[in-house]
């Protein structure tokens, strides 16, 4: 995912910055089952320290330790992991490990592609062998001109390719500043998304007071800037407000967000939906379609945090196209 990537290259950074060298793994292939899918990846310093996973935990190890040579020699290397006997998932992992050392242009590329929310095209170019090979890496797309991950890189057109296209990084805008929103705030964050906080003037709030957002405005409903809401993008309407709901919600009404969650019972989002209409009757029904109020999957929630957590999962089963049950329910594997 893109914000675990993101997170690879800012712990690079750090790194880079201590003078520390440091590689990438991921995993290219899969056979059988596994905890997480081919695409995933995770950054090894040299002291040891890992960021991100390729599992559960039980293959990072393994993996840490297959990299001691790379350290060494610089060289790429696969490896495989095999965990029909040791995981509680039966598959074999092919993992590539090699030295990451992104150029200056590679740096700046990357950081306007997520500026922009762009997509990100991954070439990584292996074979389904353990070995070493300086053709072995990863080439990176941005805006149509590639960058390979590290400095010297040996193009072999005959070898397996694993491509994989990253969307935007998936943003949560809230729009609200009481209790709630600060918990949904800190939830999303957890999980890697970038959050965005909306509050009006009135509420006397900055950036400081949610932990984990990433952008912060306090503007009127008039004034509110609608043009990075996309199809990445869920948007939480809780101002505890009706006057200024139904006034963010007239000023949003011409995007296109993935998700749009109602805070409030039923009959308070059919009386706003009501008036929505009345005054935009040629409003488009695709936008009605994103309309999830109540907010939130039954699941029993009562406090604010699992308030969150109930908005979090359904925002989830809704962008993955998932219908919520128990695991335990449902037939064949866990990942279709």
């Amino acid at each position: 995912m893109t914000h675990e990537l993101k997170k690879i290259i800012q712990a690079f950074l750090r790194a880079q910055e201590k003078g520390m060298d440091t590689v990438l793994a991921t995993v290219v292939a899969l056979e059988g089952s596994s905890y997480r899918r081919p695409g995933v990846r995770m950054l090894i310093r040299a002291d040891g320290k890992m960021v991100g996973a390729v599992s559960g935990g039980c293959v990072e190890k393994e993996v840490r330790r297959q990299a001691e040579s790379v350290f060494k020699d610089h060289t790429p290397k696969m490896m495989t992991y095999d965990g029909r006997y040791r995981l509680g998932c039966e598959g074999i992992l092919y993992i590539l490990i090699e030295p990451i050392s992104p150029s200056e242009s590679f740096l700046k590329a990357f950081d306007l592609v997520l500026e922009r929310r762009h997509k990100i095209h991954v070439s990584t170019y292996f074979a389904m062998e353990e070995g070493k090979s300086i053709s072995y890496g990863s080439v990176f797309n941005f805006d149509g001109k590639n960058y390979a991950i590290k400095e010297s890189f040996a193009l072999n057109n005959k070898l397996d390719i694993f491509e994989q296209e990253l969307k935007p990084c998936f943003k949560l805008m809230i729009i609200g500043a009481e209790h709630d929103a600060v918990q949904l705030c800190f939830y999303a964050a957890m999980t890697g998304w970038e959050v965005e906080i909306v509050a009006s003037a009135a509420e006397q709030k900055d950036i400081q007071d949610f932990p984990g957002a990433q952008h912060f405005s306090s503007v009127e409903p008039e004034y509110l800037e609608t043009a990075s809401i996309d199809r990445q993008t869920a948007v939480v309407l809780m101002t505890h407000s009706y006057v200024r709901d139904l006034k963010y919600l007239l000023a949003i009404k011409e995007t296109g967000p993935a998700y749009l969650g109602l805070l409030g019972p039923s009959k308070r989002r059919e009386k706003l939906l009501g008036e929505v209409m009345e005054r935009h009757p040629d409003i488009s029904e695709k936008f009605f379609d994103s309309i999830h109020g109540p907010a939130g999957l039954n699941i029993g929630a009562e406090t604010a945090e699992e308030i969150a957590l109930a908005i979090l999962s359904e925002i989830l089963s809704v962008t993955r196209s998932q219908e919520p049950m128990m695991l335990r329910n449902k037939k064949g594997g866990i990942h279709n």
